[in-house]
This record gives C-alpha cells, structure tokens and sequence, in this order.
C-alpha cells in the first residue's frame, strides 16, 4: 500500500468516527431534558459514571490511568465541566434545537485557533461550504423563535458552553503530543465529574442520589453518548485536522431538533426542516472533498 493511499484510509476513519461521535451526542440533548434532575447533577453523575468505571477497566488490563495523564487532561476536563453544566442546564430551559445549534458555531472559533496554533489551512470551497452548513443552521436557531419553549436566559447559557466546547477540542489536539486519545477522554470525563459536583454543591443544585429511573437516562448519556460520543471524538482528532472534526459538530443540531420532535414533541417548522437539509448537503460536500469519494484515482508514487 502507497503511502497516499494509507493517509486517504486513516482520514476516512477519523471522518467516519466523527460522523459517529456528533451523531451521539446529537441525542445526548433530549435524552438529558427528559431526566428528573438538574443540569448540573446529570453531568456530575454522568461524567463520574463514566470516568471511573473506565478507569477500573483499564487498571484491570494493567494500564492504570497515571498522574501525568490526569494532569495532561485537566484544562481539557475543566473546559468539559463548565460546558457541560452550562449546556445541560440551558437545554432545561431552552429548547433543544436552540441550545444544540448556538453550540453547533463551534467551527468558527475552532477554525480560527486551528490555523494559529496548528497551521491548518482550510481550502476556500471548504470554507464556502462551510458558510453554507452554517447559514442553515442561523435558519433553523432563528425560526426557533417562533416555537414554544424558547427561552433568551437558555440560549445565553449555551452560547457560554460554546467557547467551553471549542476549549475542550483544541485542549484535546495538544495533548495527543503527550497522553492517547483514550487516557485524554478518561482524565476529562473524571476532572469533568468533580467540577460539576463541587458546581453543583456550591450552587444548591440538588445533588442528592438520582432515582432508579434517572440512573438510566444517566447511564445511558455516560456510555452511549460517552463511549460512542467522547472516545470517538477524540480518536478521530489525533487522525484528521481540528477543523473537520469542529465543522462536523454541525450536524448535531440537526439529530437534536429531529430526535426533540420525535420524541419530545418539539415543533419543527417547514423552513426549519428544509435548513436541516442545505446543512446535510453542505458537510456531505465537506465530507465528500476531504475522504476522496468521487475524486479520480491518482496515480501511485514512490
């Protein structure tokens, strides 16, 4: 195998497990709006469910999670825990489709890092497809207005968690230099935990034991959105540049938006549905671009 054609395969995967990873955590939004508990204390049970059971996972194989990982992963763990009870307390009080898509503005602040600190050049017909993904999804945040259950105070929450959110992906590029991909994800999900735990304790947030019930809306957000969602994530920007991973996240308000009309009963207006499609359309050419599908063969160097 050449040398091109083994970068082309590695790229793809990267795509394919950020396709994955947005896909999950596109339903991580309804699933927590429908739990009987704060914000704040989903996030604390959820990251620490998550954080120790993998931690114990790995001790078992003999590959305990070290100090140097923990530390290599705290600014990322920190950034993870404000936007994690920044984001899941608006889509308490906002609708889904709001909070996920001010989140899904990401790519502008990670593209603009990206290029500064990591060299990334983005090509103009990516940037202009892009701005296209982007216009649909100013649609459909903007038509949201109209709908019940929008809420100004939720959407302000969520454009906080949207610089927390482009923290926690640029944190996650810098250290591929020194821990994996999965050492990164466990660290975070653990410093995740206690920041939301110490969030909620000092803010009154109801922090007590969750029901049976909310145990498995919490589980289900700990290893469905966090094995599917985070490990994928993170794997796949150690593979591909920051920039691809961060326009992808595009396609989360638009999981988000269906899965609240489905199974949430949140209205979805026409030109709502229609602004899902330009941004579909849009990532596929993104897609389509950077993996090589439809492009002519190349010939083979040496």
């Amino acid at each position: 195998m050449s040398g091109d054609s083994e970068h082309e395969s590695i790229n793809s995967l990267g795509v394919f497990a950020a396709a994955i990873a947005v896909s999950a955590w596109g339903l991580s939004g309804v699933i927590a709006k429908d739990i009987d508990m704060t914000g704040i204390a989903i996030g604390a049970y959820r990251f620490a469910a998550y954080g120790l059971v993998v931690a114990a996972l790995m001790a078992a194989r003999g590959s305990r999670l070290s100090r140097y990982a923990l530390r290599k992963s705290f600014l990322g763990g920190m950034a993870l825990g404000i936007d994690v009870a920044l984001f899941f307390t608006a889509v308490k009080l906002t609708t889904v489709a709001n909070a996920t898509v001010i989140g899904s503005l990401q790519p502008i602040v990670v593209a603009v890092t990206a290029a500064r600190m990591f060299g990334e050049r983005v090509a103009r017909r990516d940037i202009l497809l892009g701005a296209v993904a982007l216009g649909g999804v100013a649609t459909i945040v903007l038509a949201a207005r109209d709908t019940e259950g929008w809420s100004l105070g939720g959407d302000f929450l969520a454009a906080g968690a949207l610089f927390a959110w482009s923290a926690y992906f640029i944190f996650a590029k810098k250290a591929k230099e020194d821990i994996s991909s999965s050492e990164y994800t466990v660290g975070a999900a653990l410093w995740c935990g206690i920041f939301n735990f110490a969030a909620g304790l000092a803010f009154d947030q109801g922090m007590g034991w969750p029901s049976s019930s909310s145990w498995v809306g919490v589980l289900i957000l700990a290893f469905g959105a966090g094995l599917l969602g985070h490990e994928m994530m993170n794997w796949s920007i150690q593979q591909i540049p920051l920039w691809i991973s961060s326009t992808l996240t595009l396609l989360i308000p638009v999981v988000s938006a269906t899965a609240a009309w489905i199974f949430l009963g949140e209205s979805l207006l026409p030109i709502q549905v229609a602004a899902m499609g330009v941004v579909l359309l849009a990532l596929g050419g993104i897609v389509a671009r950077q993996t090589g599908i439809g492009a002519r063969p190349r010939p083979l160097r040496r």
